[in-house]
């Protein structure tokens, strides 16, 4: 997902992660690089993060959007979907990373190239359509509920089920090793029988090249499949494959550590949400 869907709450600073003693020594080097690169850009950073400046022009998304195709970007999405599902659909491989007291489990496989992939399993109180409206419909509200996201902006509605979005993630915090990424991705949504499937891929605009004081990472081949729980009503269990290249200098060893406890923390969040009626507004 997304992006969303997520992202970077590095775990270094929860129990579990602590006796890295080797992995923090490895990363103090590669940190000291990020912040340099982004300590350069410093004054470019405040002015994309200052809360009335807009992340994208209007106009020249608006004039991107009469260039380009719809259809591709529709066609990338679908695409992405159907890979990121053969991914979850390959049952061999996988390995268990987490197993929470609340019935979430991640596990996690490794894909040609050396990239791993992670998948989570949860169920959630509220039904499908709760959650697609939460995690598609509204996911410019995102940043709301979810502290490791900054913003999300969409910029470019492609057609009901297909969009454009760029996600900030949100400033490093204390005993955070990845920094602040952004991403611009396509999401694209369906529906099949009572599933909903929400995939995305990373995309490049001509309009919105990298962003100056960012470090633009690439989310997916990725998707979220929502669909409603077979022994409770109102309930529906998530599967969602996190599939992320952070960029940076940060060890794979490192962020291996921090994509799973993103994972959880995510999941953690969007019960606190749920739970206070936020499918439900708006």
């Amino acid at each position: 997902m997304l992006p969303t869907v997520v992202k970077l709450c590095c775990g270094i600073s929860y129990p579990h992660l602590r006796n890295m003693s080797g992995l923090q020594r490895a990363a103090v080097a590669v940190i000291g690089q990020e912040i340099s690169h982004l300590n350069r850009a410093r004054g470019a950073i405040q002015q994309h993060l200052h809360p009335h400046t807009p992340l994208w022009n209007k106009e020249i998304s608006e004039a991107q959007a009469s260039r380009e195709d719809h259809g591709f970007y529709q066609k990338q999405g679908r695409d992405a979907m159907d890979k990121a599902l053969g991914m979850l659909q390959d049952r061999d491989g996988w390995k268990m990373e987490v197993k929470e007291n609340n019935g979430d489990v991640i596990c996690s496989k490794v894909l040609r190239g050396n990239r791993k992939v992670f998948r989570l399993e949860a169920m959630l109180d509220a039904s499908v359509d709760e959650l697609y409206d939460v995690l598609f419909r509204k996911v410019e509200e995102m940043h709301q509920w979810n502290p490791s996201i900054q913003r999300i902006r969409v910029l470019e509605r492609v057609g009901p089920e297909t969009i454009i979005t760029h996600e900030v993630s949100a400033e490093t915090a204390p005993g955070n090793l990845i920094g602040q990424r952004d991403f611009l991705s396509v999401r694209h949504s369906c529906k099949r029988q009572a599933k909903v499937y929400i995939g995305g891929a990373p995309v490049e605009l001509e309009a919105f090249p990298p962003q100056s004081g960012f470090v633009r990472g690439e989310d997916g081949p990725t998707c979220l499949v929502i669909e409603p729980s077979e022994e409770t009503p109102h309930r529906s269990r998530i599967t969602w494959l996190l599939n992320m290249d952070v960029k940076g200098w940060l060890p794979k060893s490192l962020v291996n550590q921090a994509l799973p406890r993103a994972q959880l923390d995510f999941t953690k969040h969007l019960r606190r949400h749920l739970s206070a009626g936020g499918a439900l507004r708006g």
